[in-house]
């Protein structure tokens, strides 16, 4: 079976990378360390939304609250 030119292009590619990867000592802890801080930076962004939303939320309780319950009956003008 004959592959793409650009298959065997990436896969030689691909390989030169893992290569190079795998034998450079301070390539492996530095990748180890993004992957750290990435990991970091997300929990504390997904922690932060969390947050806001919570806020945001009982913010809208209490403005429904002050409203009476949000008032309104769906944009219709009869009573």
């Amino acid at each position: 079976m004959r592959h793409h030119p650009w298959i065997v292009y990436l896969t030689a590619y691909l390989g030169v990378r893992v290569h190079r990867a795998r034998t450079a000592p301070t390539r492996g802890a530095s990748a180890v360390e993004w992957v750290i801080i990435t990991a970091i930076i997300a929990g504390v962004a997904l922690g932060l939304a969390t947050l806001i939303k919570t806020l945001v939320e009982n913010q809208q309780a209490q403005i429904e609250q002050s409203f009476g319950g949000g008032g309104g009956n769906g944009g219709d003008n009869a009573p």
